[in-house]
């Protein structure tokens, strides 16, 4: 996401503190795959450890998404910004990739 944009409202989310700790599982993770790869480990396992990496990071993508929904999006409909709105799918798009 652009760094430039701004929004009229705060940026706290309720589910800030949880998506920080997905991150750091999410990051704890991918290190293990990384040692994995390292250690010559079967290419199958390394598969499967990277699509269970790749569903964490959707998931923690979807409460990112759900909660920006919920709070700067319905601000945006009540301030009438439809860039904002914009933005979100631009950034849906990207996401879906």
């Amino acid at each position: 996401m652009d760094k430039n944009i701004t929004h009229d409202h705060g940026h706290y989310h309720e589910s800030s503190k949880a998506v920080i700790n997905r991150l750091a599982k999410i990051i704890g993770h991918l290190e293990s795959v990384k040692k994995m790869v390292e250690n010559n480990r079967d290419c199958s396992e390394v598969l499967i450890q990277l699509s269970a990496v790749k569903s964490a990071i959707n998931n923690c993508g979807k409460v990112i998404l759900k909660d920006h929904m919920e709070h700067c999006i319905v601000h945006a409909i009540q301030d009438g910004n439809n860039q904002m709105i914009e933005e979100l799918n631009k950034a849906i798009d990207k996401f879906m990739k």
